[in-house]
């Protein structure tokens, strides 16, 4: 028997900026949530702002999750599951640079 919903729509997540599927970029920010990790997440979050790109970032701090992308300095970026920055804070130009080749 289906279920009826009488009028009631499902409501489904929808990310900040919202694009069709698979445009979506994947982007972690890996670290303790120190401040340089901080720093890094907030630049992330503006640089792509600036772009106008659709993006989904997550702020991994469980150190056996950060371990397995390689990375043995944070903080780290990575977008699409590929390491872009590690042990440092990148400029925002140099940001900008590298999210434009994702």
């Amino acid at each position: 028997m289906p279920l009826l919903n009488f009028g009631k729509k499902e409501e489904t997540p929808v990310s900040k900026n919202f694009t069709p599927a698979g445009e979506e970029l994947s982007v972690k920010v890996l670290g303790s949530g120190c401040s340089k990790c901080n720093l890094l997440e907030k630049y992330a979050v503006e640089t792509l702002e600036e772009m106008g790109l659709a993006y989904n970032l997550e702020h991994v701090r469980d150190y056996v999750e950060i371990a397995k992308y390689g990375v043995m300095a944070t903080p780290a970026l990575v977008v699409n599951e590929k390491v872009l920055v590690s042990g440092r804070v990148p400029t925002r130009s140099e940001l900008k640079e590298l999210l434009a080749k994702q």
